[in-house]
């Protein structure tokens, strides 16, 4: 039998489709191996957000064709799509396949090893036709709209909760970012096809679903209509004060209402989405996590101008001010990007200070990286490497310490923690999962909790950033 090994570069919406891609080799009868053994096909799904991560896209696919050279080395996803002509120059890689073509592998495949045993060339009609013989390059041209790839999955019973795609692409533009150039225009899923994958996936288990994709709030936009027929964009309609994305309470609605579903999660959303009305809404799911993941960038409101990002600080501040007055101790997590083009001493204090301010549960800090067909290649006052790790540190101490703190004002509280591991320690036999907001927990297994199970139990202690849970005989299934 055929042996396939993936590896995945990058974000939730990459581990998703690459879990498609398996599982159209897996329905094709091919046996998936571990990336490090030898195989026929090696499988890289690529990311290029950063520079570094393309650098590691290429470093993967060496060493695929290093562990096995005579196996096909396909590369997928970002890095493919945006540099398609550095790929199809590298004698490593075989198959090229951009982010829209993901679910067309296993054919894709079927015909190189078919032309590769003609001794014919691939796409002789095609502009890339003079490269290297034997390469399949199947990507797309993203300067032209496309419709949503439908490509729905049903997850292995390892896990309990599961990332669900719904959107892809971006009409943002940030001057950073490349993404739009790798993923394209914005796009939804059908809310019929959501709701029919999150019941296959219940049916198996699945306690948590996860909604994911390149520009969440977005979702639904392109598929709603004006008056005059034509197609809604997300930034003309969001640039209205009190906008609310009801598509997108719509579908949390009905994921939530499926049967064995118990908690919803939203992926990274932008402040502008956040409104009163789309707050009374979650806050009355009692499925729905109060976990919100604001994408802040930057706390000096000059930045975020020349970043090309669509609010304020002080519009961010109001968003999460608004979060905790309709939730709880919400956990509120972000990105931000340190030492970007002009961004000097007095405009990093800015951000140090609006970090202090809001208190972030946890933040994902980035060093900014040039990125060749941006924006903010060509702005002057580009930092220094130096700089950026020492701004990156500066922050990082902080955000530790904010993080610390929103842990420990569980302790004495009774939290929801859904289990998800069981490992035999010293002391016992623990069952580590997370809370709804999605704190790190540990539990000392009684009874008859197994993984996958729901209980409500005492933040007692903190131990290695996790919250210690004392015994609780309050099983939720």
């Amino acid at each position: 039998m055929k042996t396939v090994a993936f590896h995945n570069l990058g974000c939730k919406v990459n581990a998703y489709e690459m879990e498609v891609m398996q599982q159209k080799f897996t329905d094709s009868g091919y046996v998936i191996v571990p990336f490090d053994s030898i195989a026929d096909i090696y499988v890289i799904n690529t990311c290029s957000v950063t520079n570094i991560a393309d650098r590691k896209s290429r470093q993967m696919l060496h060493r695929a064709k290093k562990t096995n050279p005579e196996s096909v080395v396909i590369a997928a996803g970002c890095y493919s799509q945006t540099d398609t002509e550095g790929a199809t120059g590298d004698d490593a890689v075989d198959i090229i396949i951009g982010n829209n073509r993901k679910t067309e592998i296993v054919k894709i495949l079927k015909e190189y090893l078919k032309n590769r045993a003609d001794n014919t060339d691939i796409q002789t009609d095609s502009p890339l036709a003079d490269k290297p013989a034997y390469k399949s390059v199947e990507v797309d041209d993203l300067s032209v709209p496309v419709s949503y790839e439908e490509s729905g999955i049903v997850g292995s019973n390892e896990r309990t909760r599961v990332d669900i795609k719904i959107q892809d692409g971006c009409d943002q533009f940030c001057s950073y970012c490349i993404i739009p150039y790798a993923r394209g225009r914005a796009r939804s899923r059908d809310r019929r096809s959501v709701i029919e994958e999150v019941k296959k996936l219940a049916d198996k288990g699945f306690k948590e679903i996860v909604l994911t994709g390149i520009h969440l709030s977005s979702y639904g936009i392109d598929l709603m209509e004006n008056s005059s027929g034509r197609k809604l964009n997300y930034n003309t309609i969001a640039s209205g004060a009190d906008f609310t994305n009801e598509e997108l309470i719509r579908v949390i609605e009905d994921v939530s209402h499926i049967e064995g579903i118990r908690r919803v999660r939203l992926g990274s959303l932008e402040p502008r989405v956040i409104t009163e009305d789309f707050l009374r809404a979650l806050s009355a799911n009692e499925s729905v996590c109060p976990h919100f993941h604001l994408s802040l960038q930057s706390g000096c409101d000059a930045t975020l101008k020349r970043m090309n990002r669509h609010y304020t600080t002080d519009e961010y501040y109001e968003k999460v001010r608004l979060i905790r007055e309709f939730f709880e101790l919400p956990a509120i997590t972000t990105d931000i990007i340190t030492g970007f083009p002009g961004e000097d001493e007095a405009e990093f204090m800015q951000t140090v200070e609006f970090v202090r301010k809001v208190k972030f549960y946890d933040t994902h800090i980035f060093k900014y990286s040039r990125r060749k067909g941006t924006v903010a290649d060509t702005l002057p006052g580009q930092n220094t490497e130096a700089v950026k790790a020492l701004r990156s540190d500066v922050l990082i101490d902080i955000c530790d310490k904010n993080r610390e703190e929103f842990i420990r004002a569980h302790l004495g509280r009774e939290c929801e923690v859904l289990t998800e591991e069981e490992t035999d320690t010293a002391s016992g036999t623990v069952l580590t999962g997370h809370t709804r907001d999605y704190i790190p927990a540990v539990i000392r297994k009684t009874g008859e909790i197994t993984p996958g199970d729901i209980v409500v139990c005492k933040a007692a202690d903190v131990l290695d950033g996790k919250l210690v849970m004392l015994e609780s005989e309050q099983d939720m299934r």
